[in-house]
């Protein structure tokens, strides 16, 4: 085993039959364990740092040869990588992802424009300037303060994203929205997102971005 990657296994609540290879600041890798502590399900939490270059070894690429984290490993060794899949995967016949055909495909529609018009803006600048150190362009800010402005007008109706209901478009959402501040970005504008964060937040289960669940 290289010596750049040494993870760290975790039990989160005991040994479970799922494990999670992620690093714990990571807003995609919080997705997982946000909806896994929501659903009560045990699973194995081992540490790989990016920042370390722990991604990018030979091991790491023999999990996920795209070097990312977050991955899911299953019980029979099937692995699952791309945090909107495994949020898709861990909701199927649960509350958190609607039955109904329209309602499924408008949770997709959020988790889309996630991973497409927010986190390249909102995580993106938080990476940069929070761990980093880095300026971050102005194209990114502003791109970033659209997708909030999207938000906003949605939520001005809506307790949440999709039917009135919970799901992992919030959970998709919420993720890197409510570290934006890391990342430059001033929410005092946005009482309606604002206001979702909080009913996020008091959701039960919820964990913080950075908590192992077995403290």
């Amino acid at each position: 085993m290289s010596e750049a990657f040494r993870p760290r296994i975790m039990p989160c609540y005991t040994a479970g039959m799922l494990t999670l290879y992620d690093y714990l600041p990571s807003g995609n890798g919080y997705k997982v364990r946000l909806l896994l502590s929501q659903l009560g399900i045990r699973f194995r939490l081992v540490e790989t740092d990016i920042l370390k270059g722990e991604t990018r070894t030979p091991e790491f690429r023999a999990i996920n040869p795209n070097g990312r984290i977050p991955v899911l490993e299953l019980e029979d060794g099937r692995r699952l990588a791309e945090s909107d899949a495994i949020l898709f995967y861990l909701a199927e016949g649960t509350p958190f992802l609607p039955e109904e055909r329209f309602a499924r495909a408008e949770v997709l529609q959020w988790m889309f424009f996630e991973q497409y018009s927010h986190e390249p803006y909102v995580a993106v600048a938080r990476f940069w300037t929070h761990y980093l150190g880095k300026a971050v362009d102005a194209e990114k800010i502003e791109r970033g303060y659209q997708a909030l402005d999207v938000m906003e007008r949605h939520l001005g109706s809506r307790r949440f994203f999709v039917g009135e209901r919970y799901t992992i478009a919030d959970i998709a959402l919420y993720a890197y929205t409510h570290v934006a501040h890391e990342g430059g970005f001033d929410l005092a504008a946005y009482p309606n997102v604002r206001a979702w964060l909080a009913r996020v937040a008091a959701e039960p289960g919820h964990v913080p971005i950075t908590q192992r669940q077995f403290e």
